[in-house]
């Protein structure tokens, strides 16, 4: 029998079967990473994508006969822990994804393997620390306790003390906390001046998930999202009650965890969805859980299934509103040259540049538009051990934005965009961007140009 070299049909990811148990199996989990490994071996198309790749690549070139058959099964988890669930190589690259016979869908065997490692506590506490994202960034986001923690990430000896302790690498950017999370100073509710109008698929209402990195770090992203909603005329909703969207726990491989994330935020989303709210969330990861991730893990869930459908990403959004001949583009400022990064969280929900070209509605505006993987991913860029393999990954993006001379740049992704600050500072090169290399959310961007 043929077996066909690709496949020129759409990929179709598969429900993730993460309640069995022959999905938590070692025997029956190492046979897949071990035809996994064999295809990937052959191909290598995914080598540029992050350090997955270079390492499976190096245990072949160095294993005694050139195969995947002469690597020692107890390294197979290398592998699987340098992967921060991109889920670029299934999205963009790989030839092998279902409806194609060879079935090959590498983030979620790589997501079966954390959840295996998880089960058998085979994970760092520092890990399980670090993405408990909910206690503890309420915990740091109190009065006095904020400044405390935005002063020792300054401080070099407190971060030398961190990389020993606790693994988290002295030099990397950690995010700054506030001391009032946005939920607790922001209204209930904003309503435009002009009354809402449907489209096919919008409502014209929009309840923002904020997310905890919106609530607890980046909340001027939140607010400049309300200003941009409501000069579009559309009603906005915050909801101020969400948990974790799960990103950080999936990562982990506590499934469970993730399950009782969703459990808790579906009543919300649900209540706002009968209210006549679409969903929003600023970042993209949170998106993807409720567009992509949820709906794979939990396939026969009906409640699921409507949050997707009124999730969206912020631009695509937009984009349909200005489709529809809804959005306001009477903008009073030209943002210049823009180098702007495209999240790959955003990228692999296959709605296509609607980013870009919301920019490049902007009169005086360039956009350069730069796909590739930051390295960042939520915890990746953080940890002593990986973070010199993040800035790897980041500076072929940190080059593009230095070659494309902006005047702004910025990413969907706040930690992306403060990730590839970083790297133009460390380099030496922020002098070069105006605004001392500061990022701007995309979204940021649209409200200064609006002039609101």
């Amino acid at each position: 029998m043929s077996v066909r070299e690709g496949s020129l049909e759409a990929p179709e990811r598969q429900p993730i079967d993460w309640r069995s148990d022959a999905f938590y199996d070692k025997e029956d989990l190492y046979q897949e990473l071990e035809r996994v490994y064999d295809i990937c071996h052959g191909c290598r198309r995914c080598v540029s994508l992050c350090d997955s790749f270079p390492t499976l690549f190096d245990l072949v070139d160095e294993s005694d006969t050139f195969e995947v058959d002469g690597v020692d099964k107890d390294d197979y988890m290398k592998v699987v822990d340098q992967c921060f669930l991109c889920d670029l190589c299934a999205e963009t690259k790989c030839p092998y994804l279902p409806p194609h016979e060879w079935a090959v869908d590498f983030p979620h065997l790589m997501l079966r393997a954390k959840a295996y490692k998880f089960k058998q506590q085979d994970t760092k506490w520092r890990d399980r620390l670090i993405t408990s994202t909910d206690p503890i960034f309420d915990a740091i986001s109190t009065p006095g306790v904020a400044t405390l923690a935005n002063a020792a990430a300054g401080s070099k000896a407190l971060r030398k003390a961190g990389d020993k302790l606790l693994g988290l690498h002295a030099d990397a950017p950690l995010p700054h906390f506030e001391t009032k999370a946005l939920s607790k100073r922001v209204a209930d509710t904003y309503k435009p001046e002009t009354t809402a109008t449907a489209t096919e698929r919008t409502t014209g209402k929009v309840a923002i998930y904020v997310t905890c990195y919106g609530d607890h770090n980046e909340p001027q992203v939140v607010e400049d999202m309300i200003a941009v909603l409501t000069h579009n005329g559309v009603e906005v909703k915050i909801l101020k009650d969400a948990k974790c969207c799960g990103m950080p726990k999936l990562e982990l491989g506590d499934l469970q965890k993730v399950a009782a994330l969703k459990d808790a935020n579906l009543p919300t989303f649900l209540a706002a969805i009968e209210e006549g709210y679409d969903i929003m969330a600023p970042i993209p990861s949170c998106v993807l859980m409720y567009k992509q991730e949820l709906p794979l893990m939990f396939p026969e869930d009906a409640d699921i299934e409507r949050v997707k459908q009124h999730f969206f990403d912020p631009f695509e959004y937009l984009s349909l509103r200005e489709k529809a001949g809804l959005a306001n583009t009477e903008f009073k400022r030209g943002l210049g040259k823009v180098a702007y990064h495209v999240a790959c969280h955003q990228r692999v929900q296959s709605f296509g540049m609607k980013t870009r070209e919301f920019l490049e509605l902007i009169p005086e505006t360039e956009v350069t538009a730069i796909e590739r993987c930051s390295g960042h991913d939520g915890t990746y860029a953080v940890k002593s051990e990986t973070y010199e393999k993040a800035m790897k990954i980041a500076r072929p993006v940190v080059r593009r934005v230095k070659e494309a001379e902006a005047d702004t740049f910025g990413s969907d992704c706040p930690m992306a965009g403060r990730l590839i600050a970083h790297g133009l500072k460390k380099e030496g090169l922020e002098g070069e961007i105006d605004g001392e290399a500061e990022p701007q959310h995309p979204i940021s961007m649209v409200r200064y140009a609006y002039g609101i």
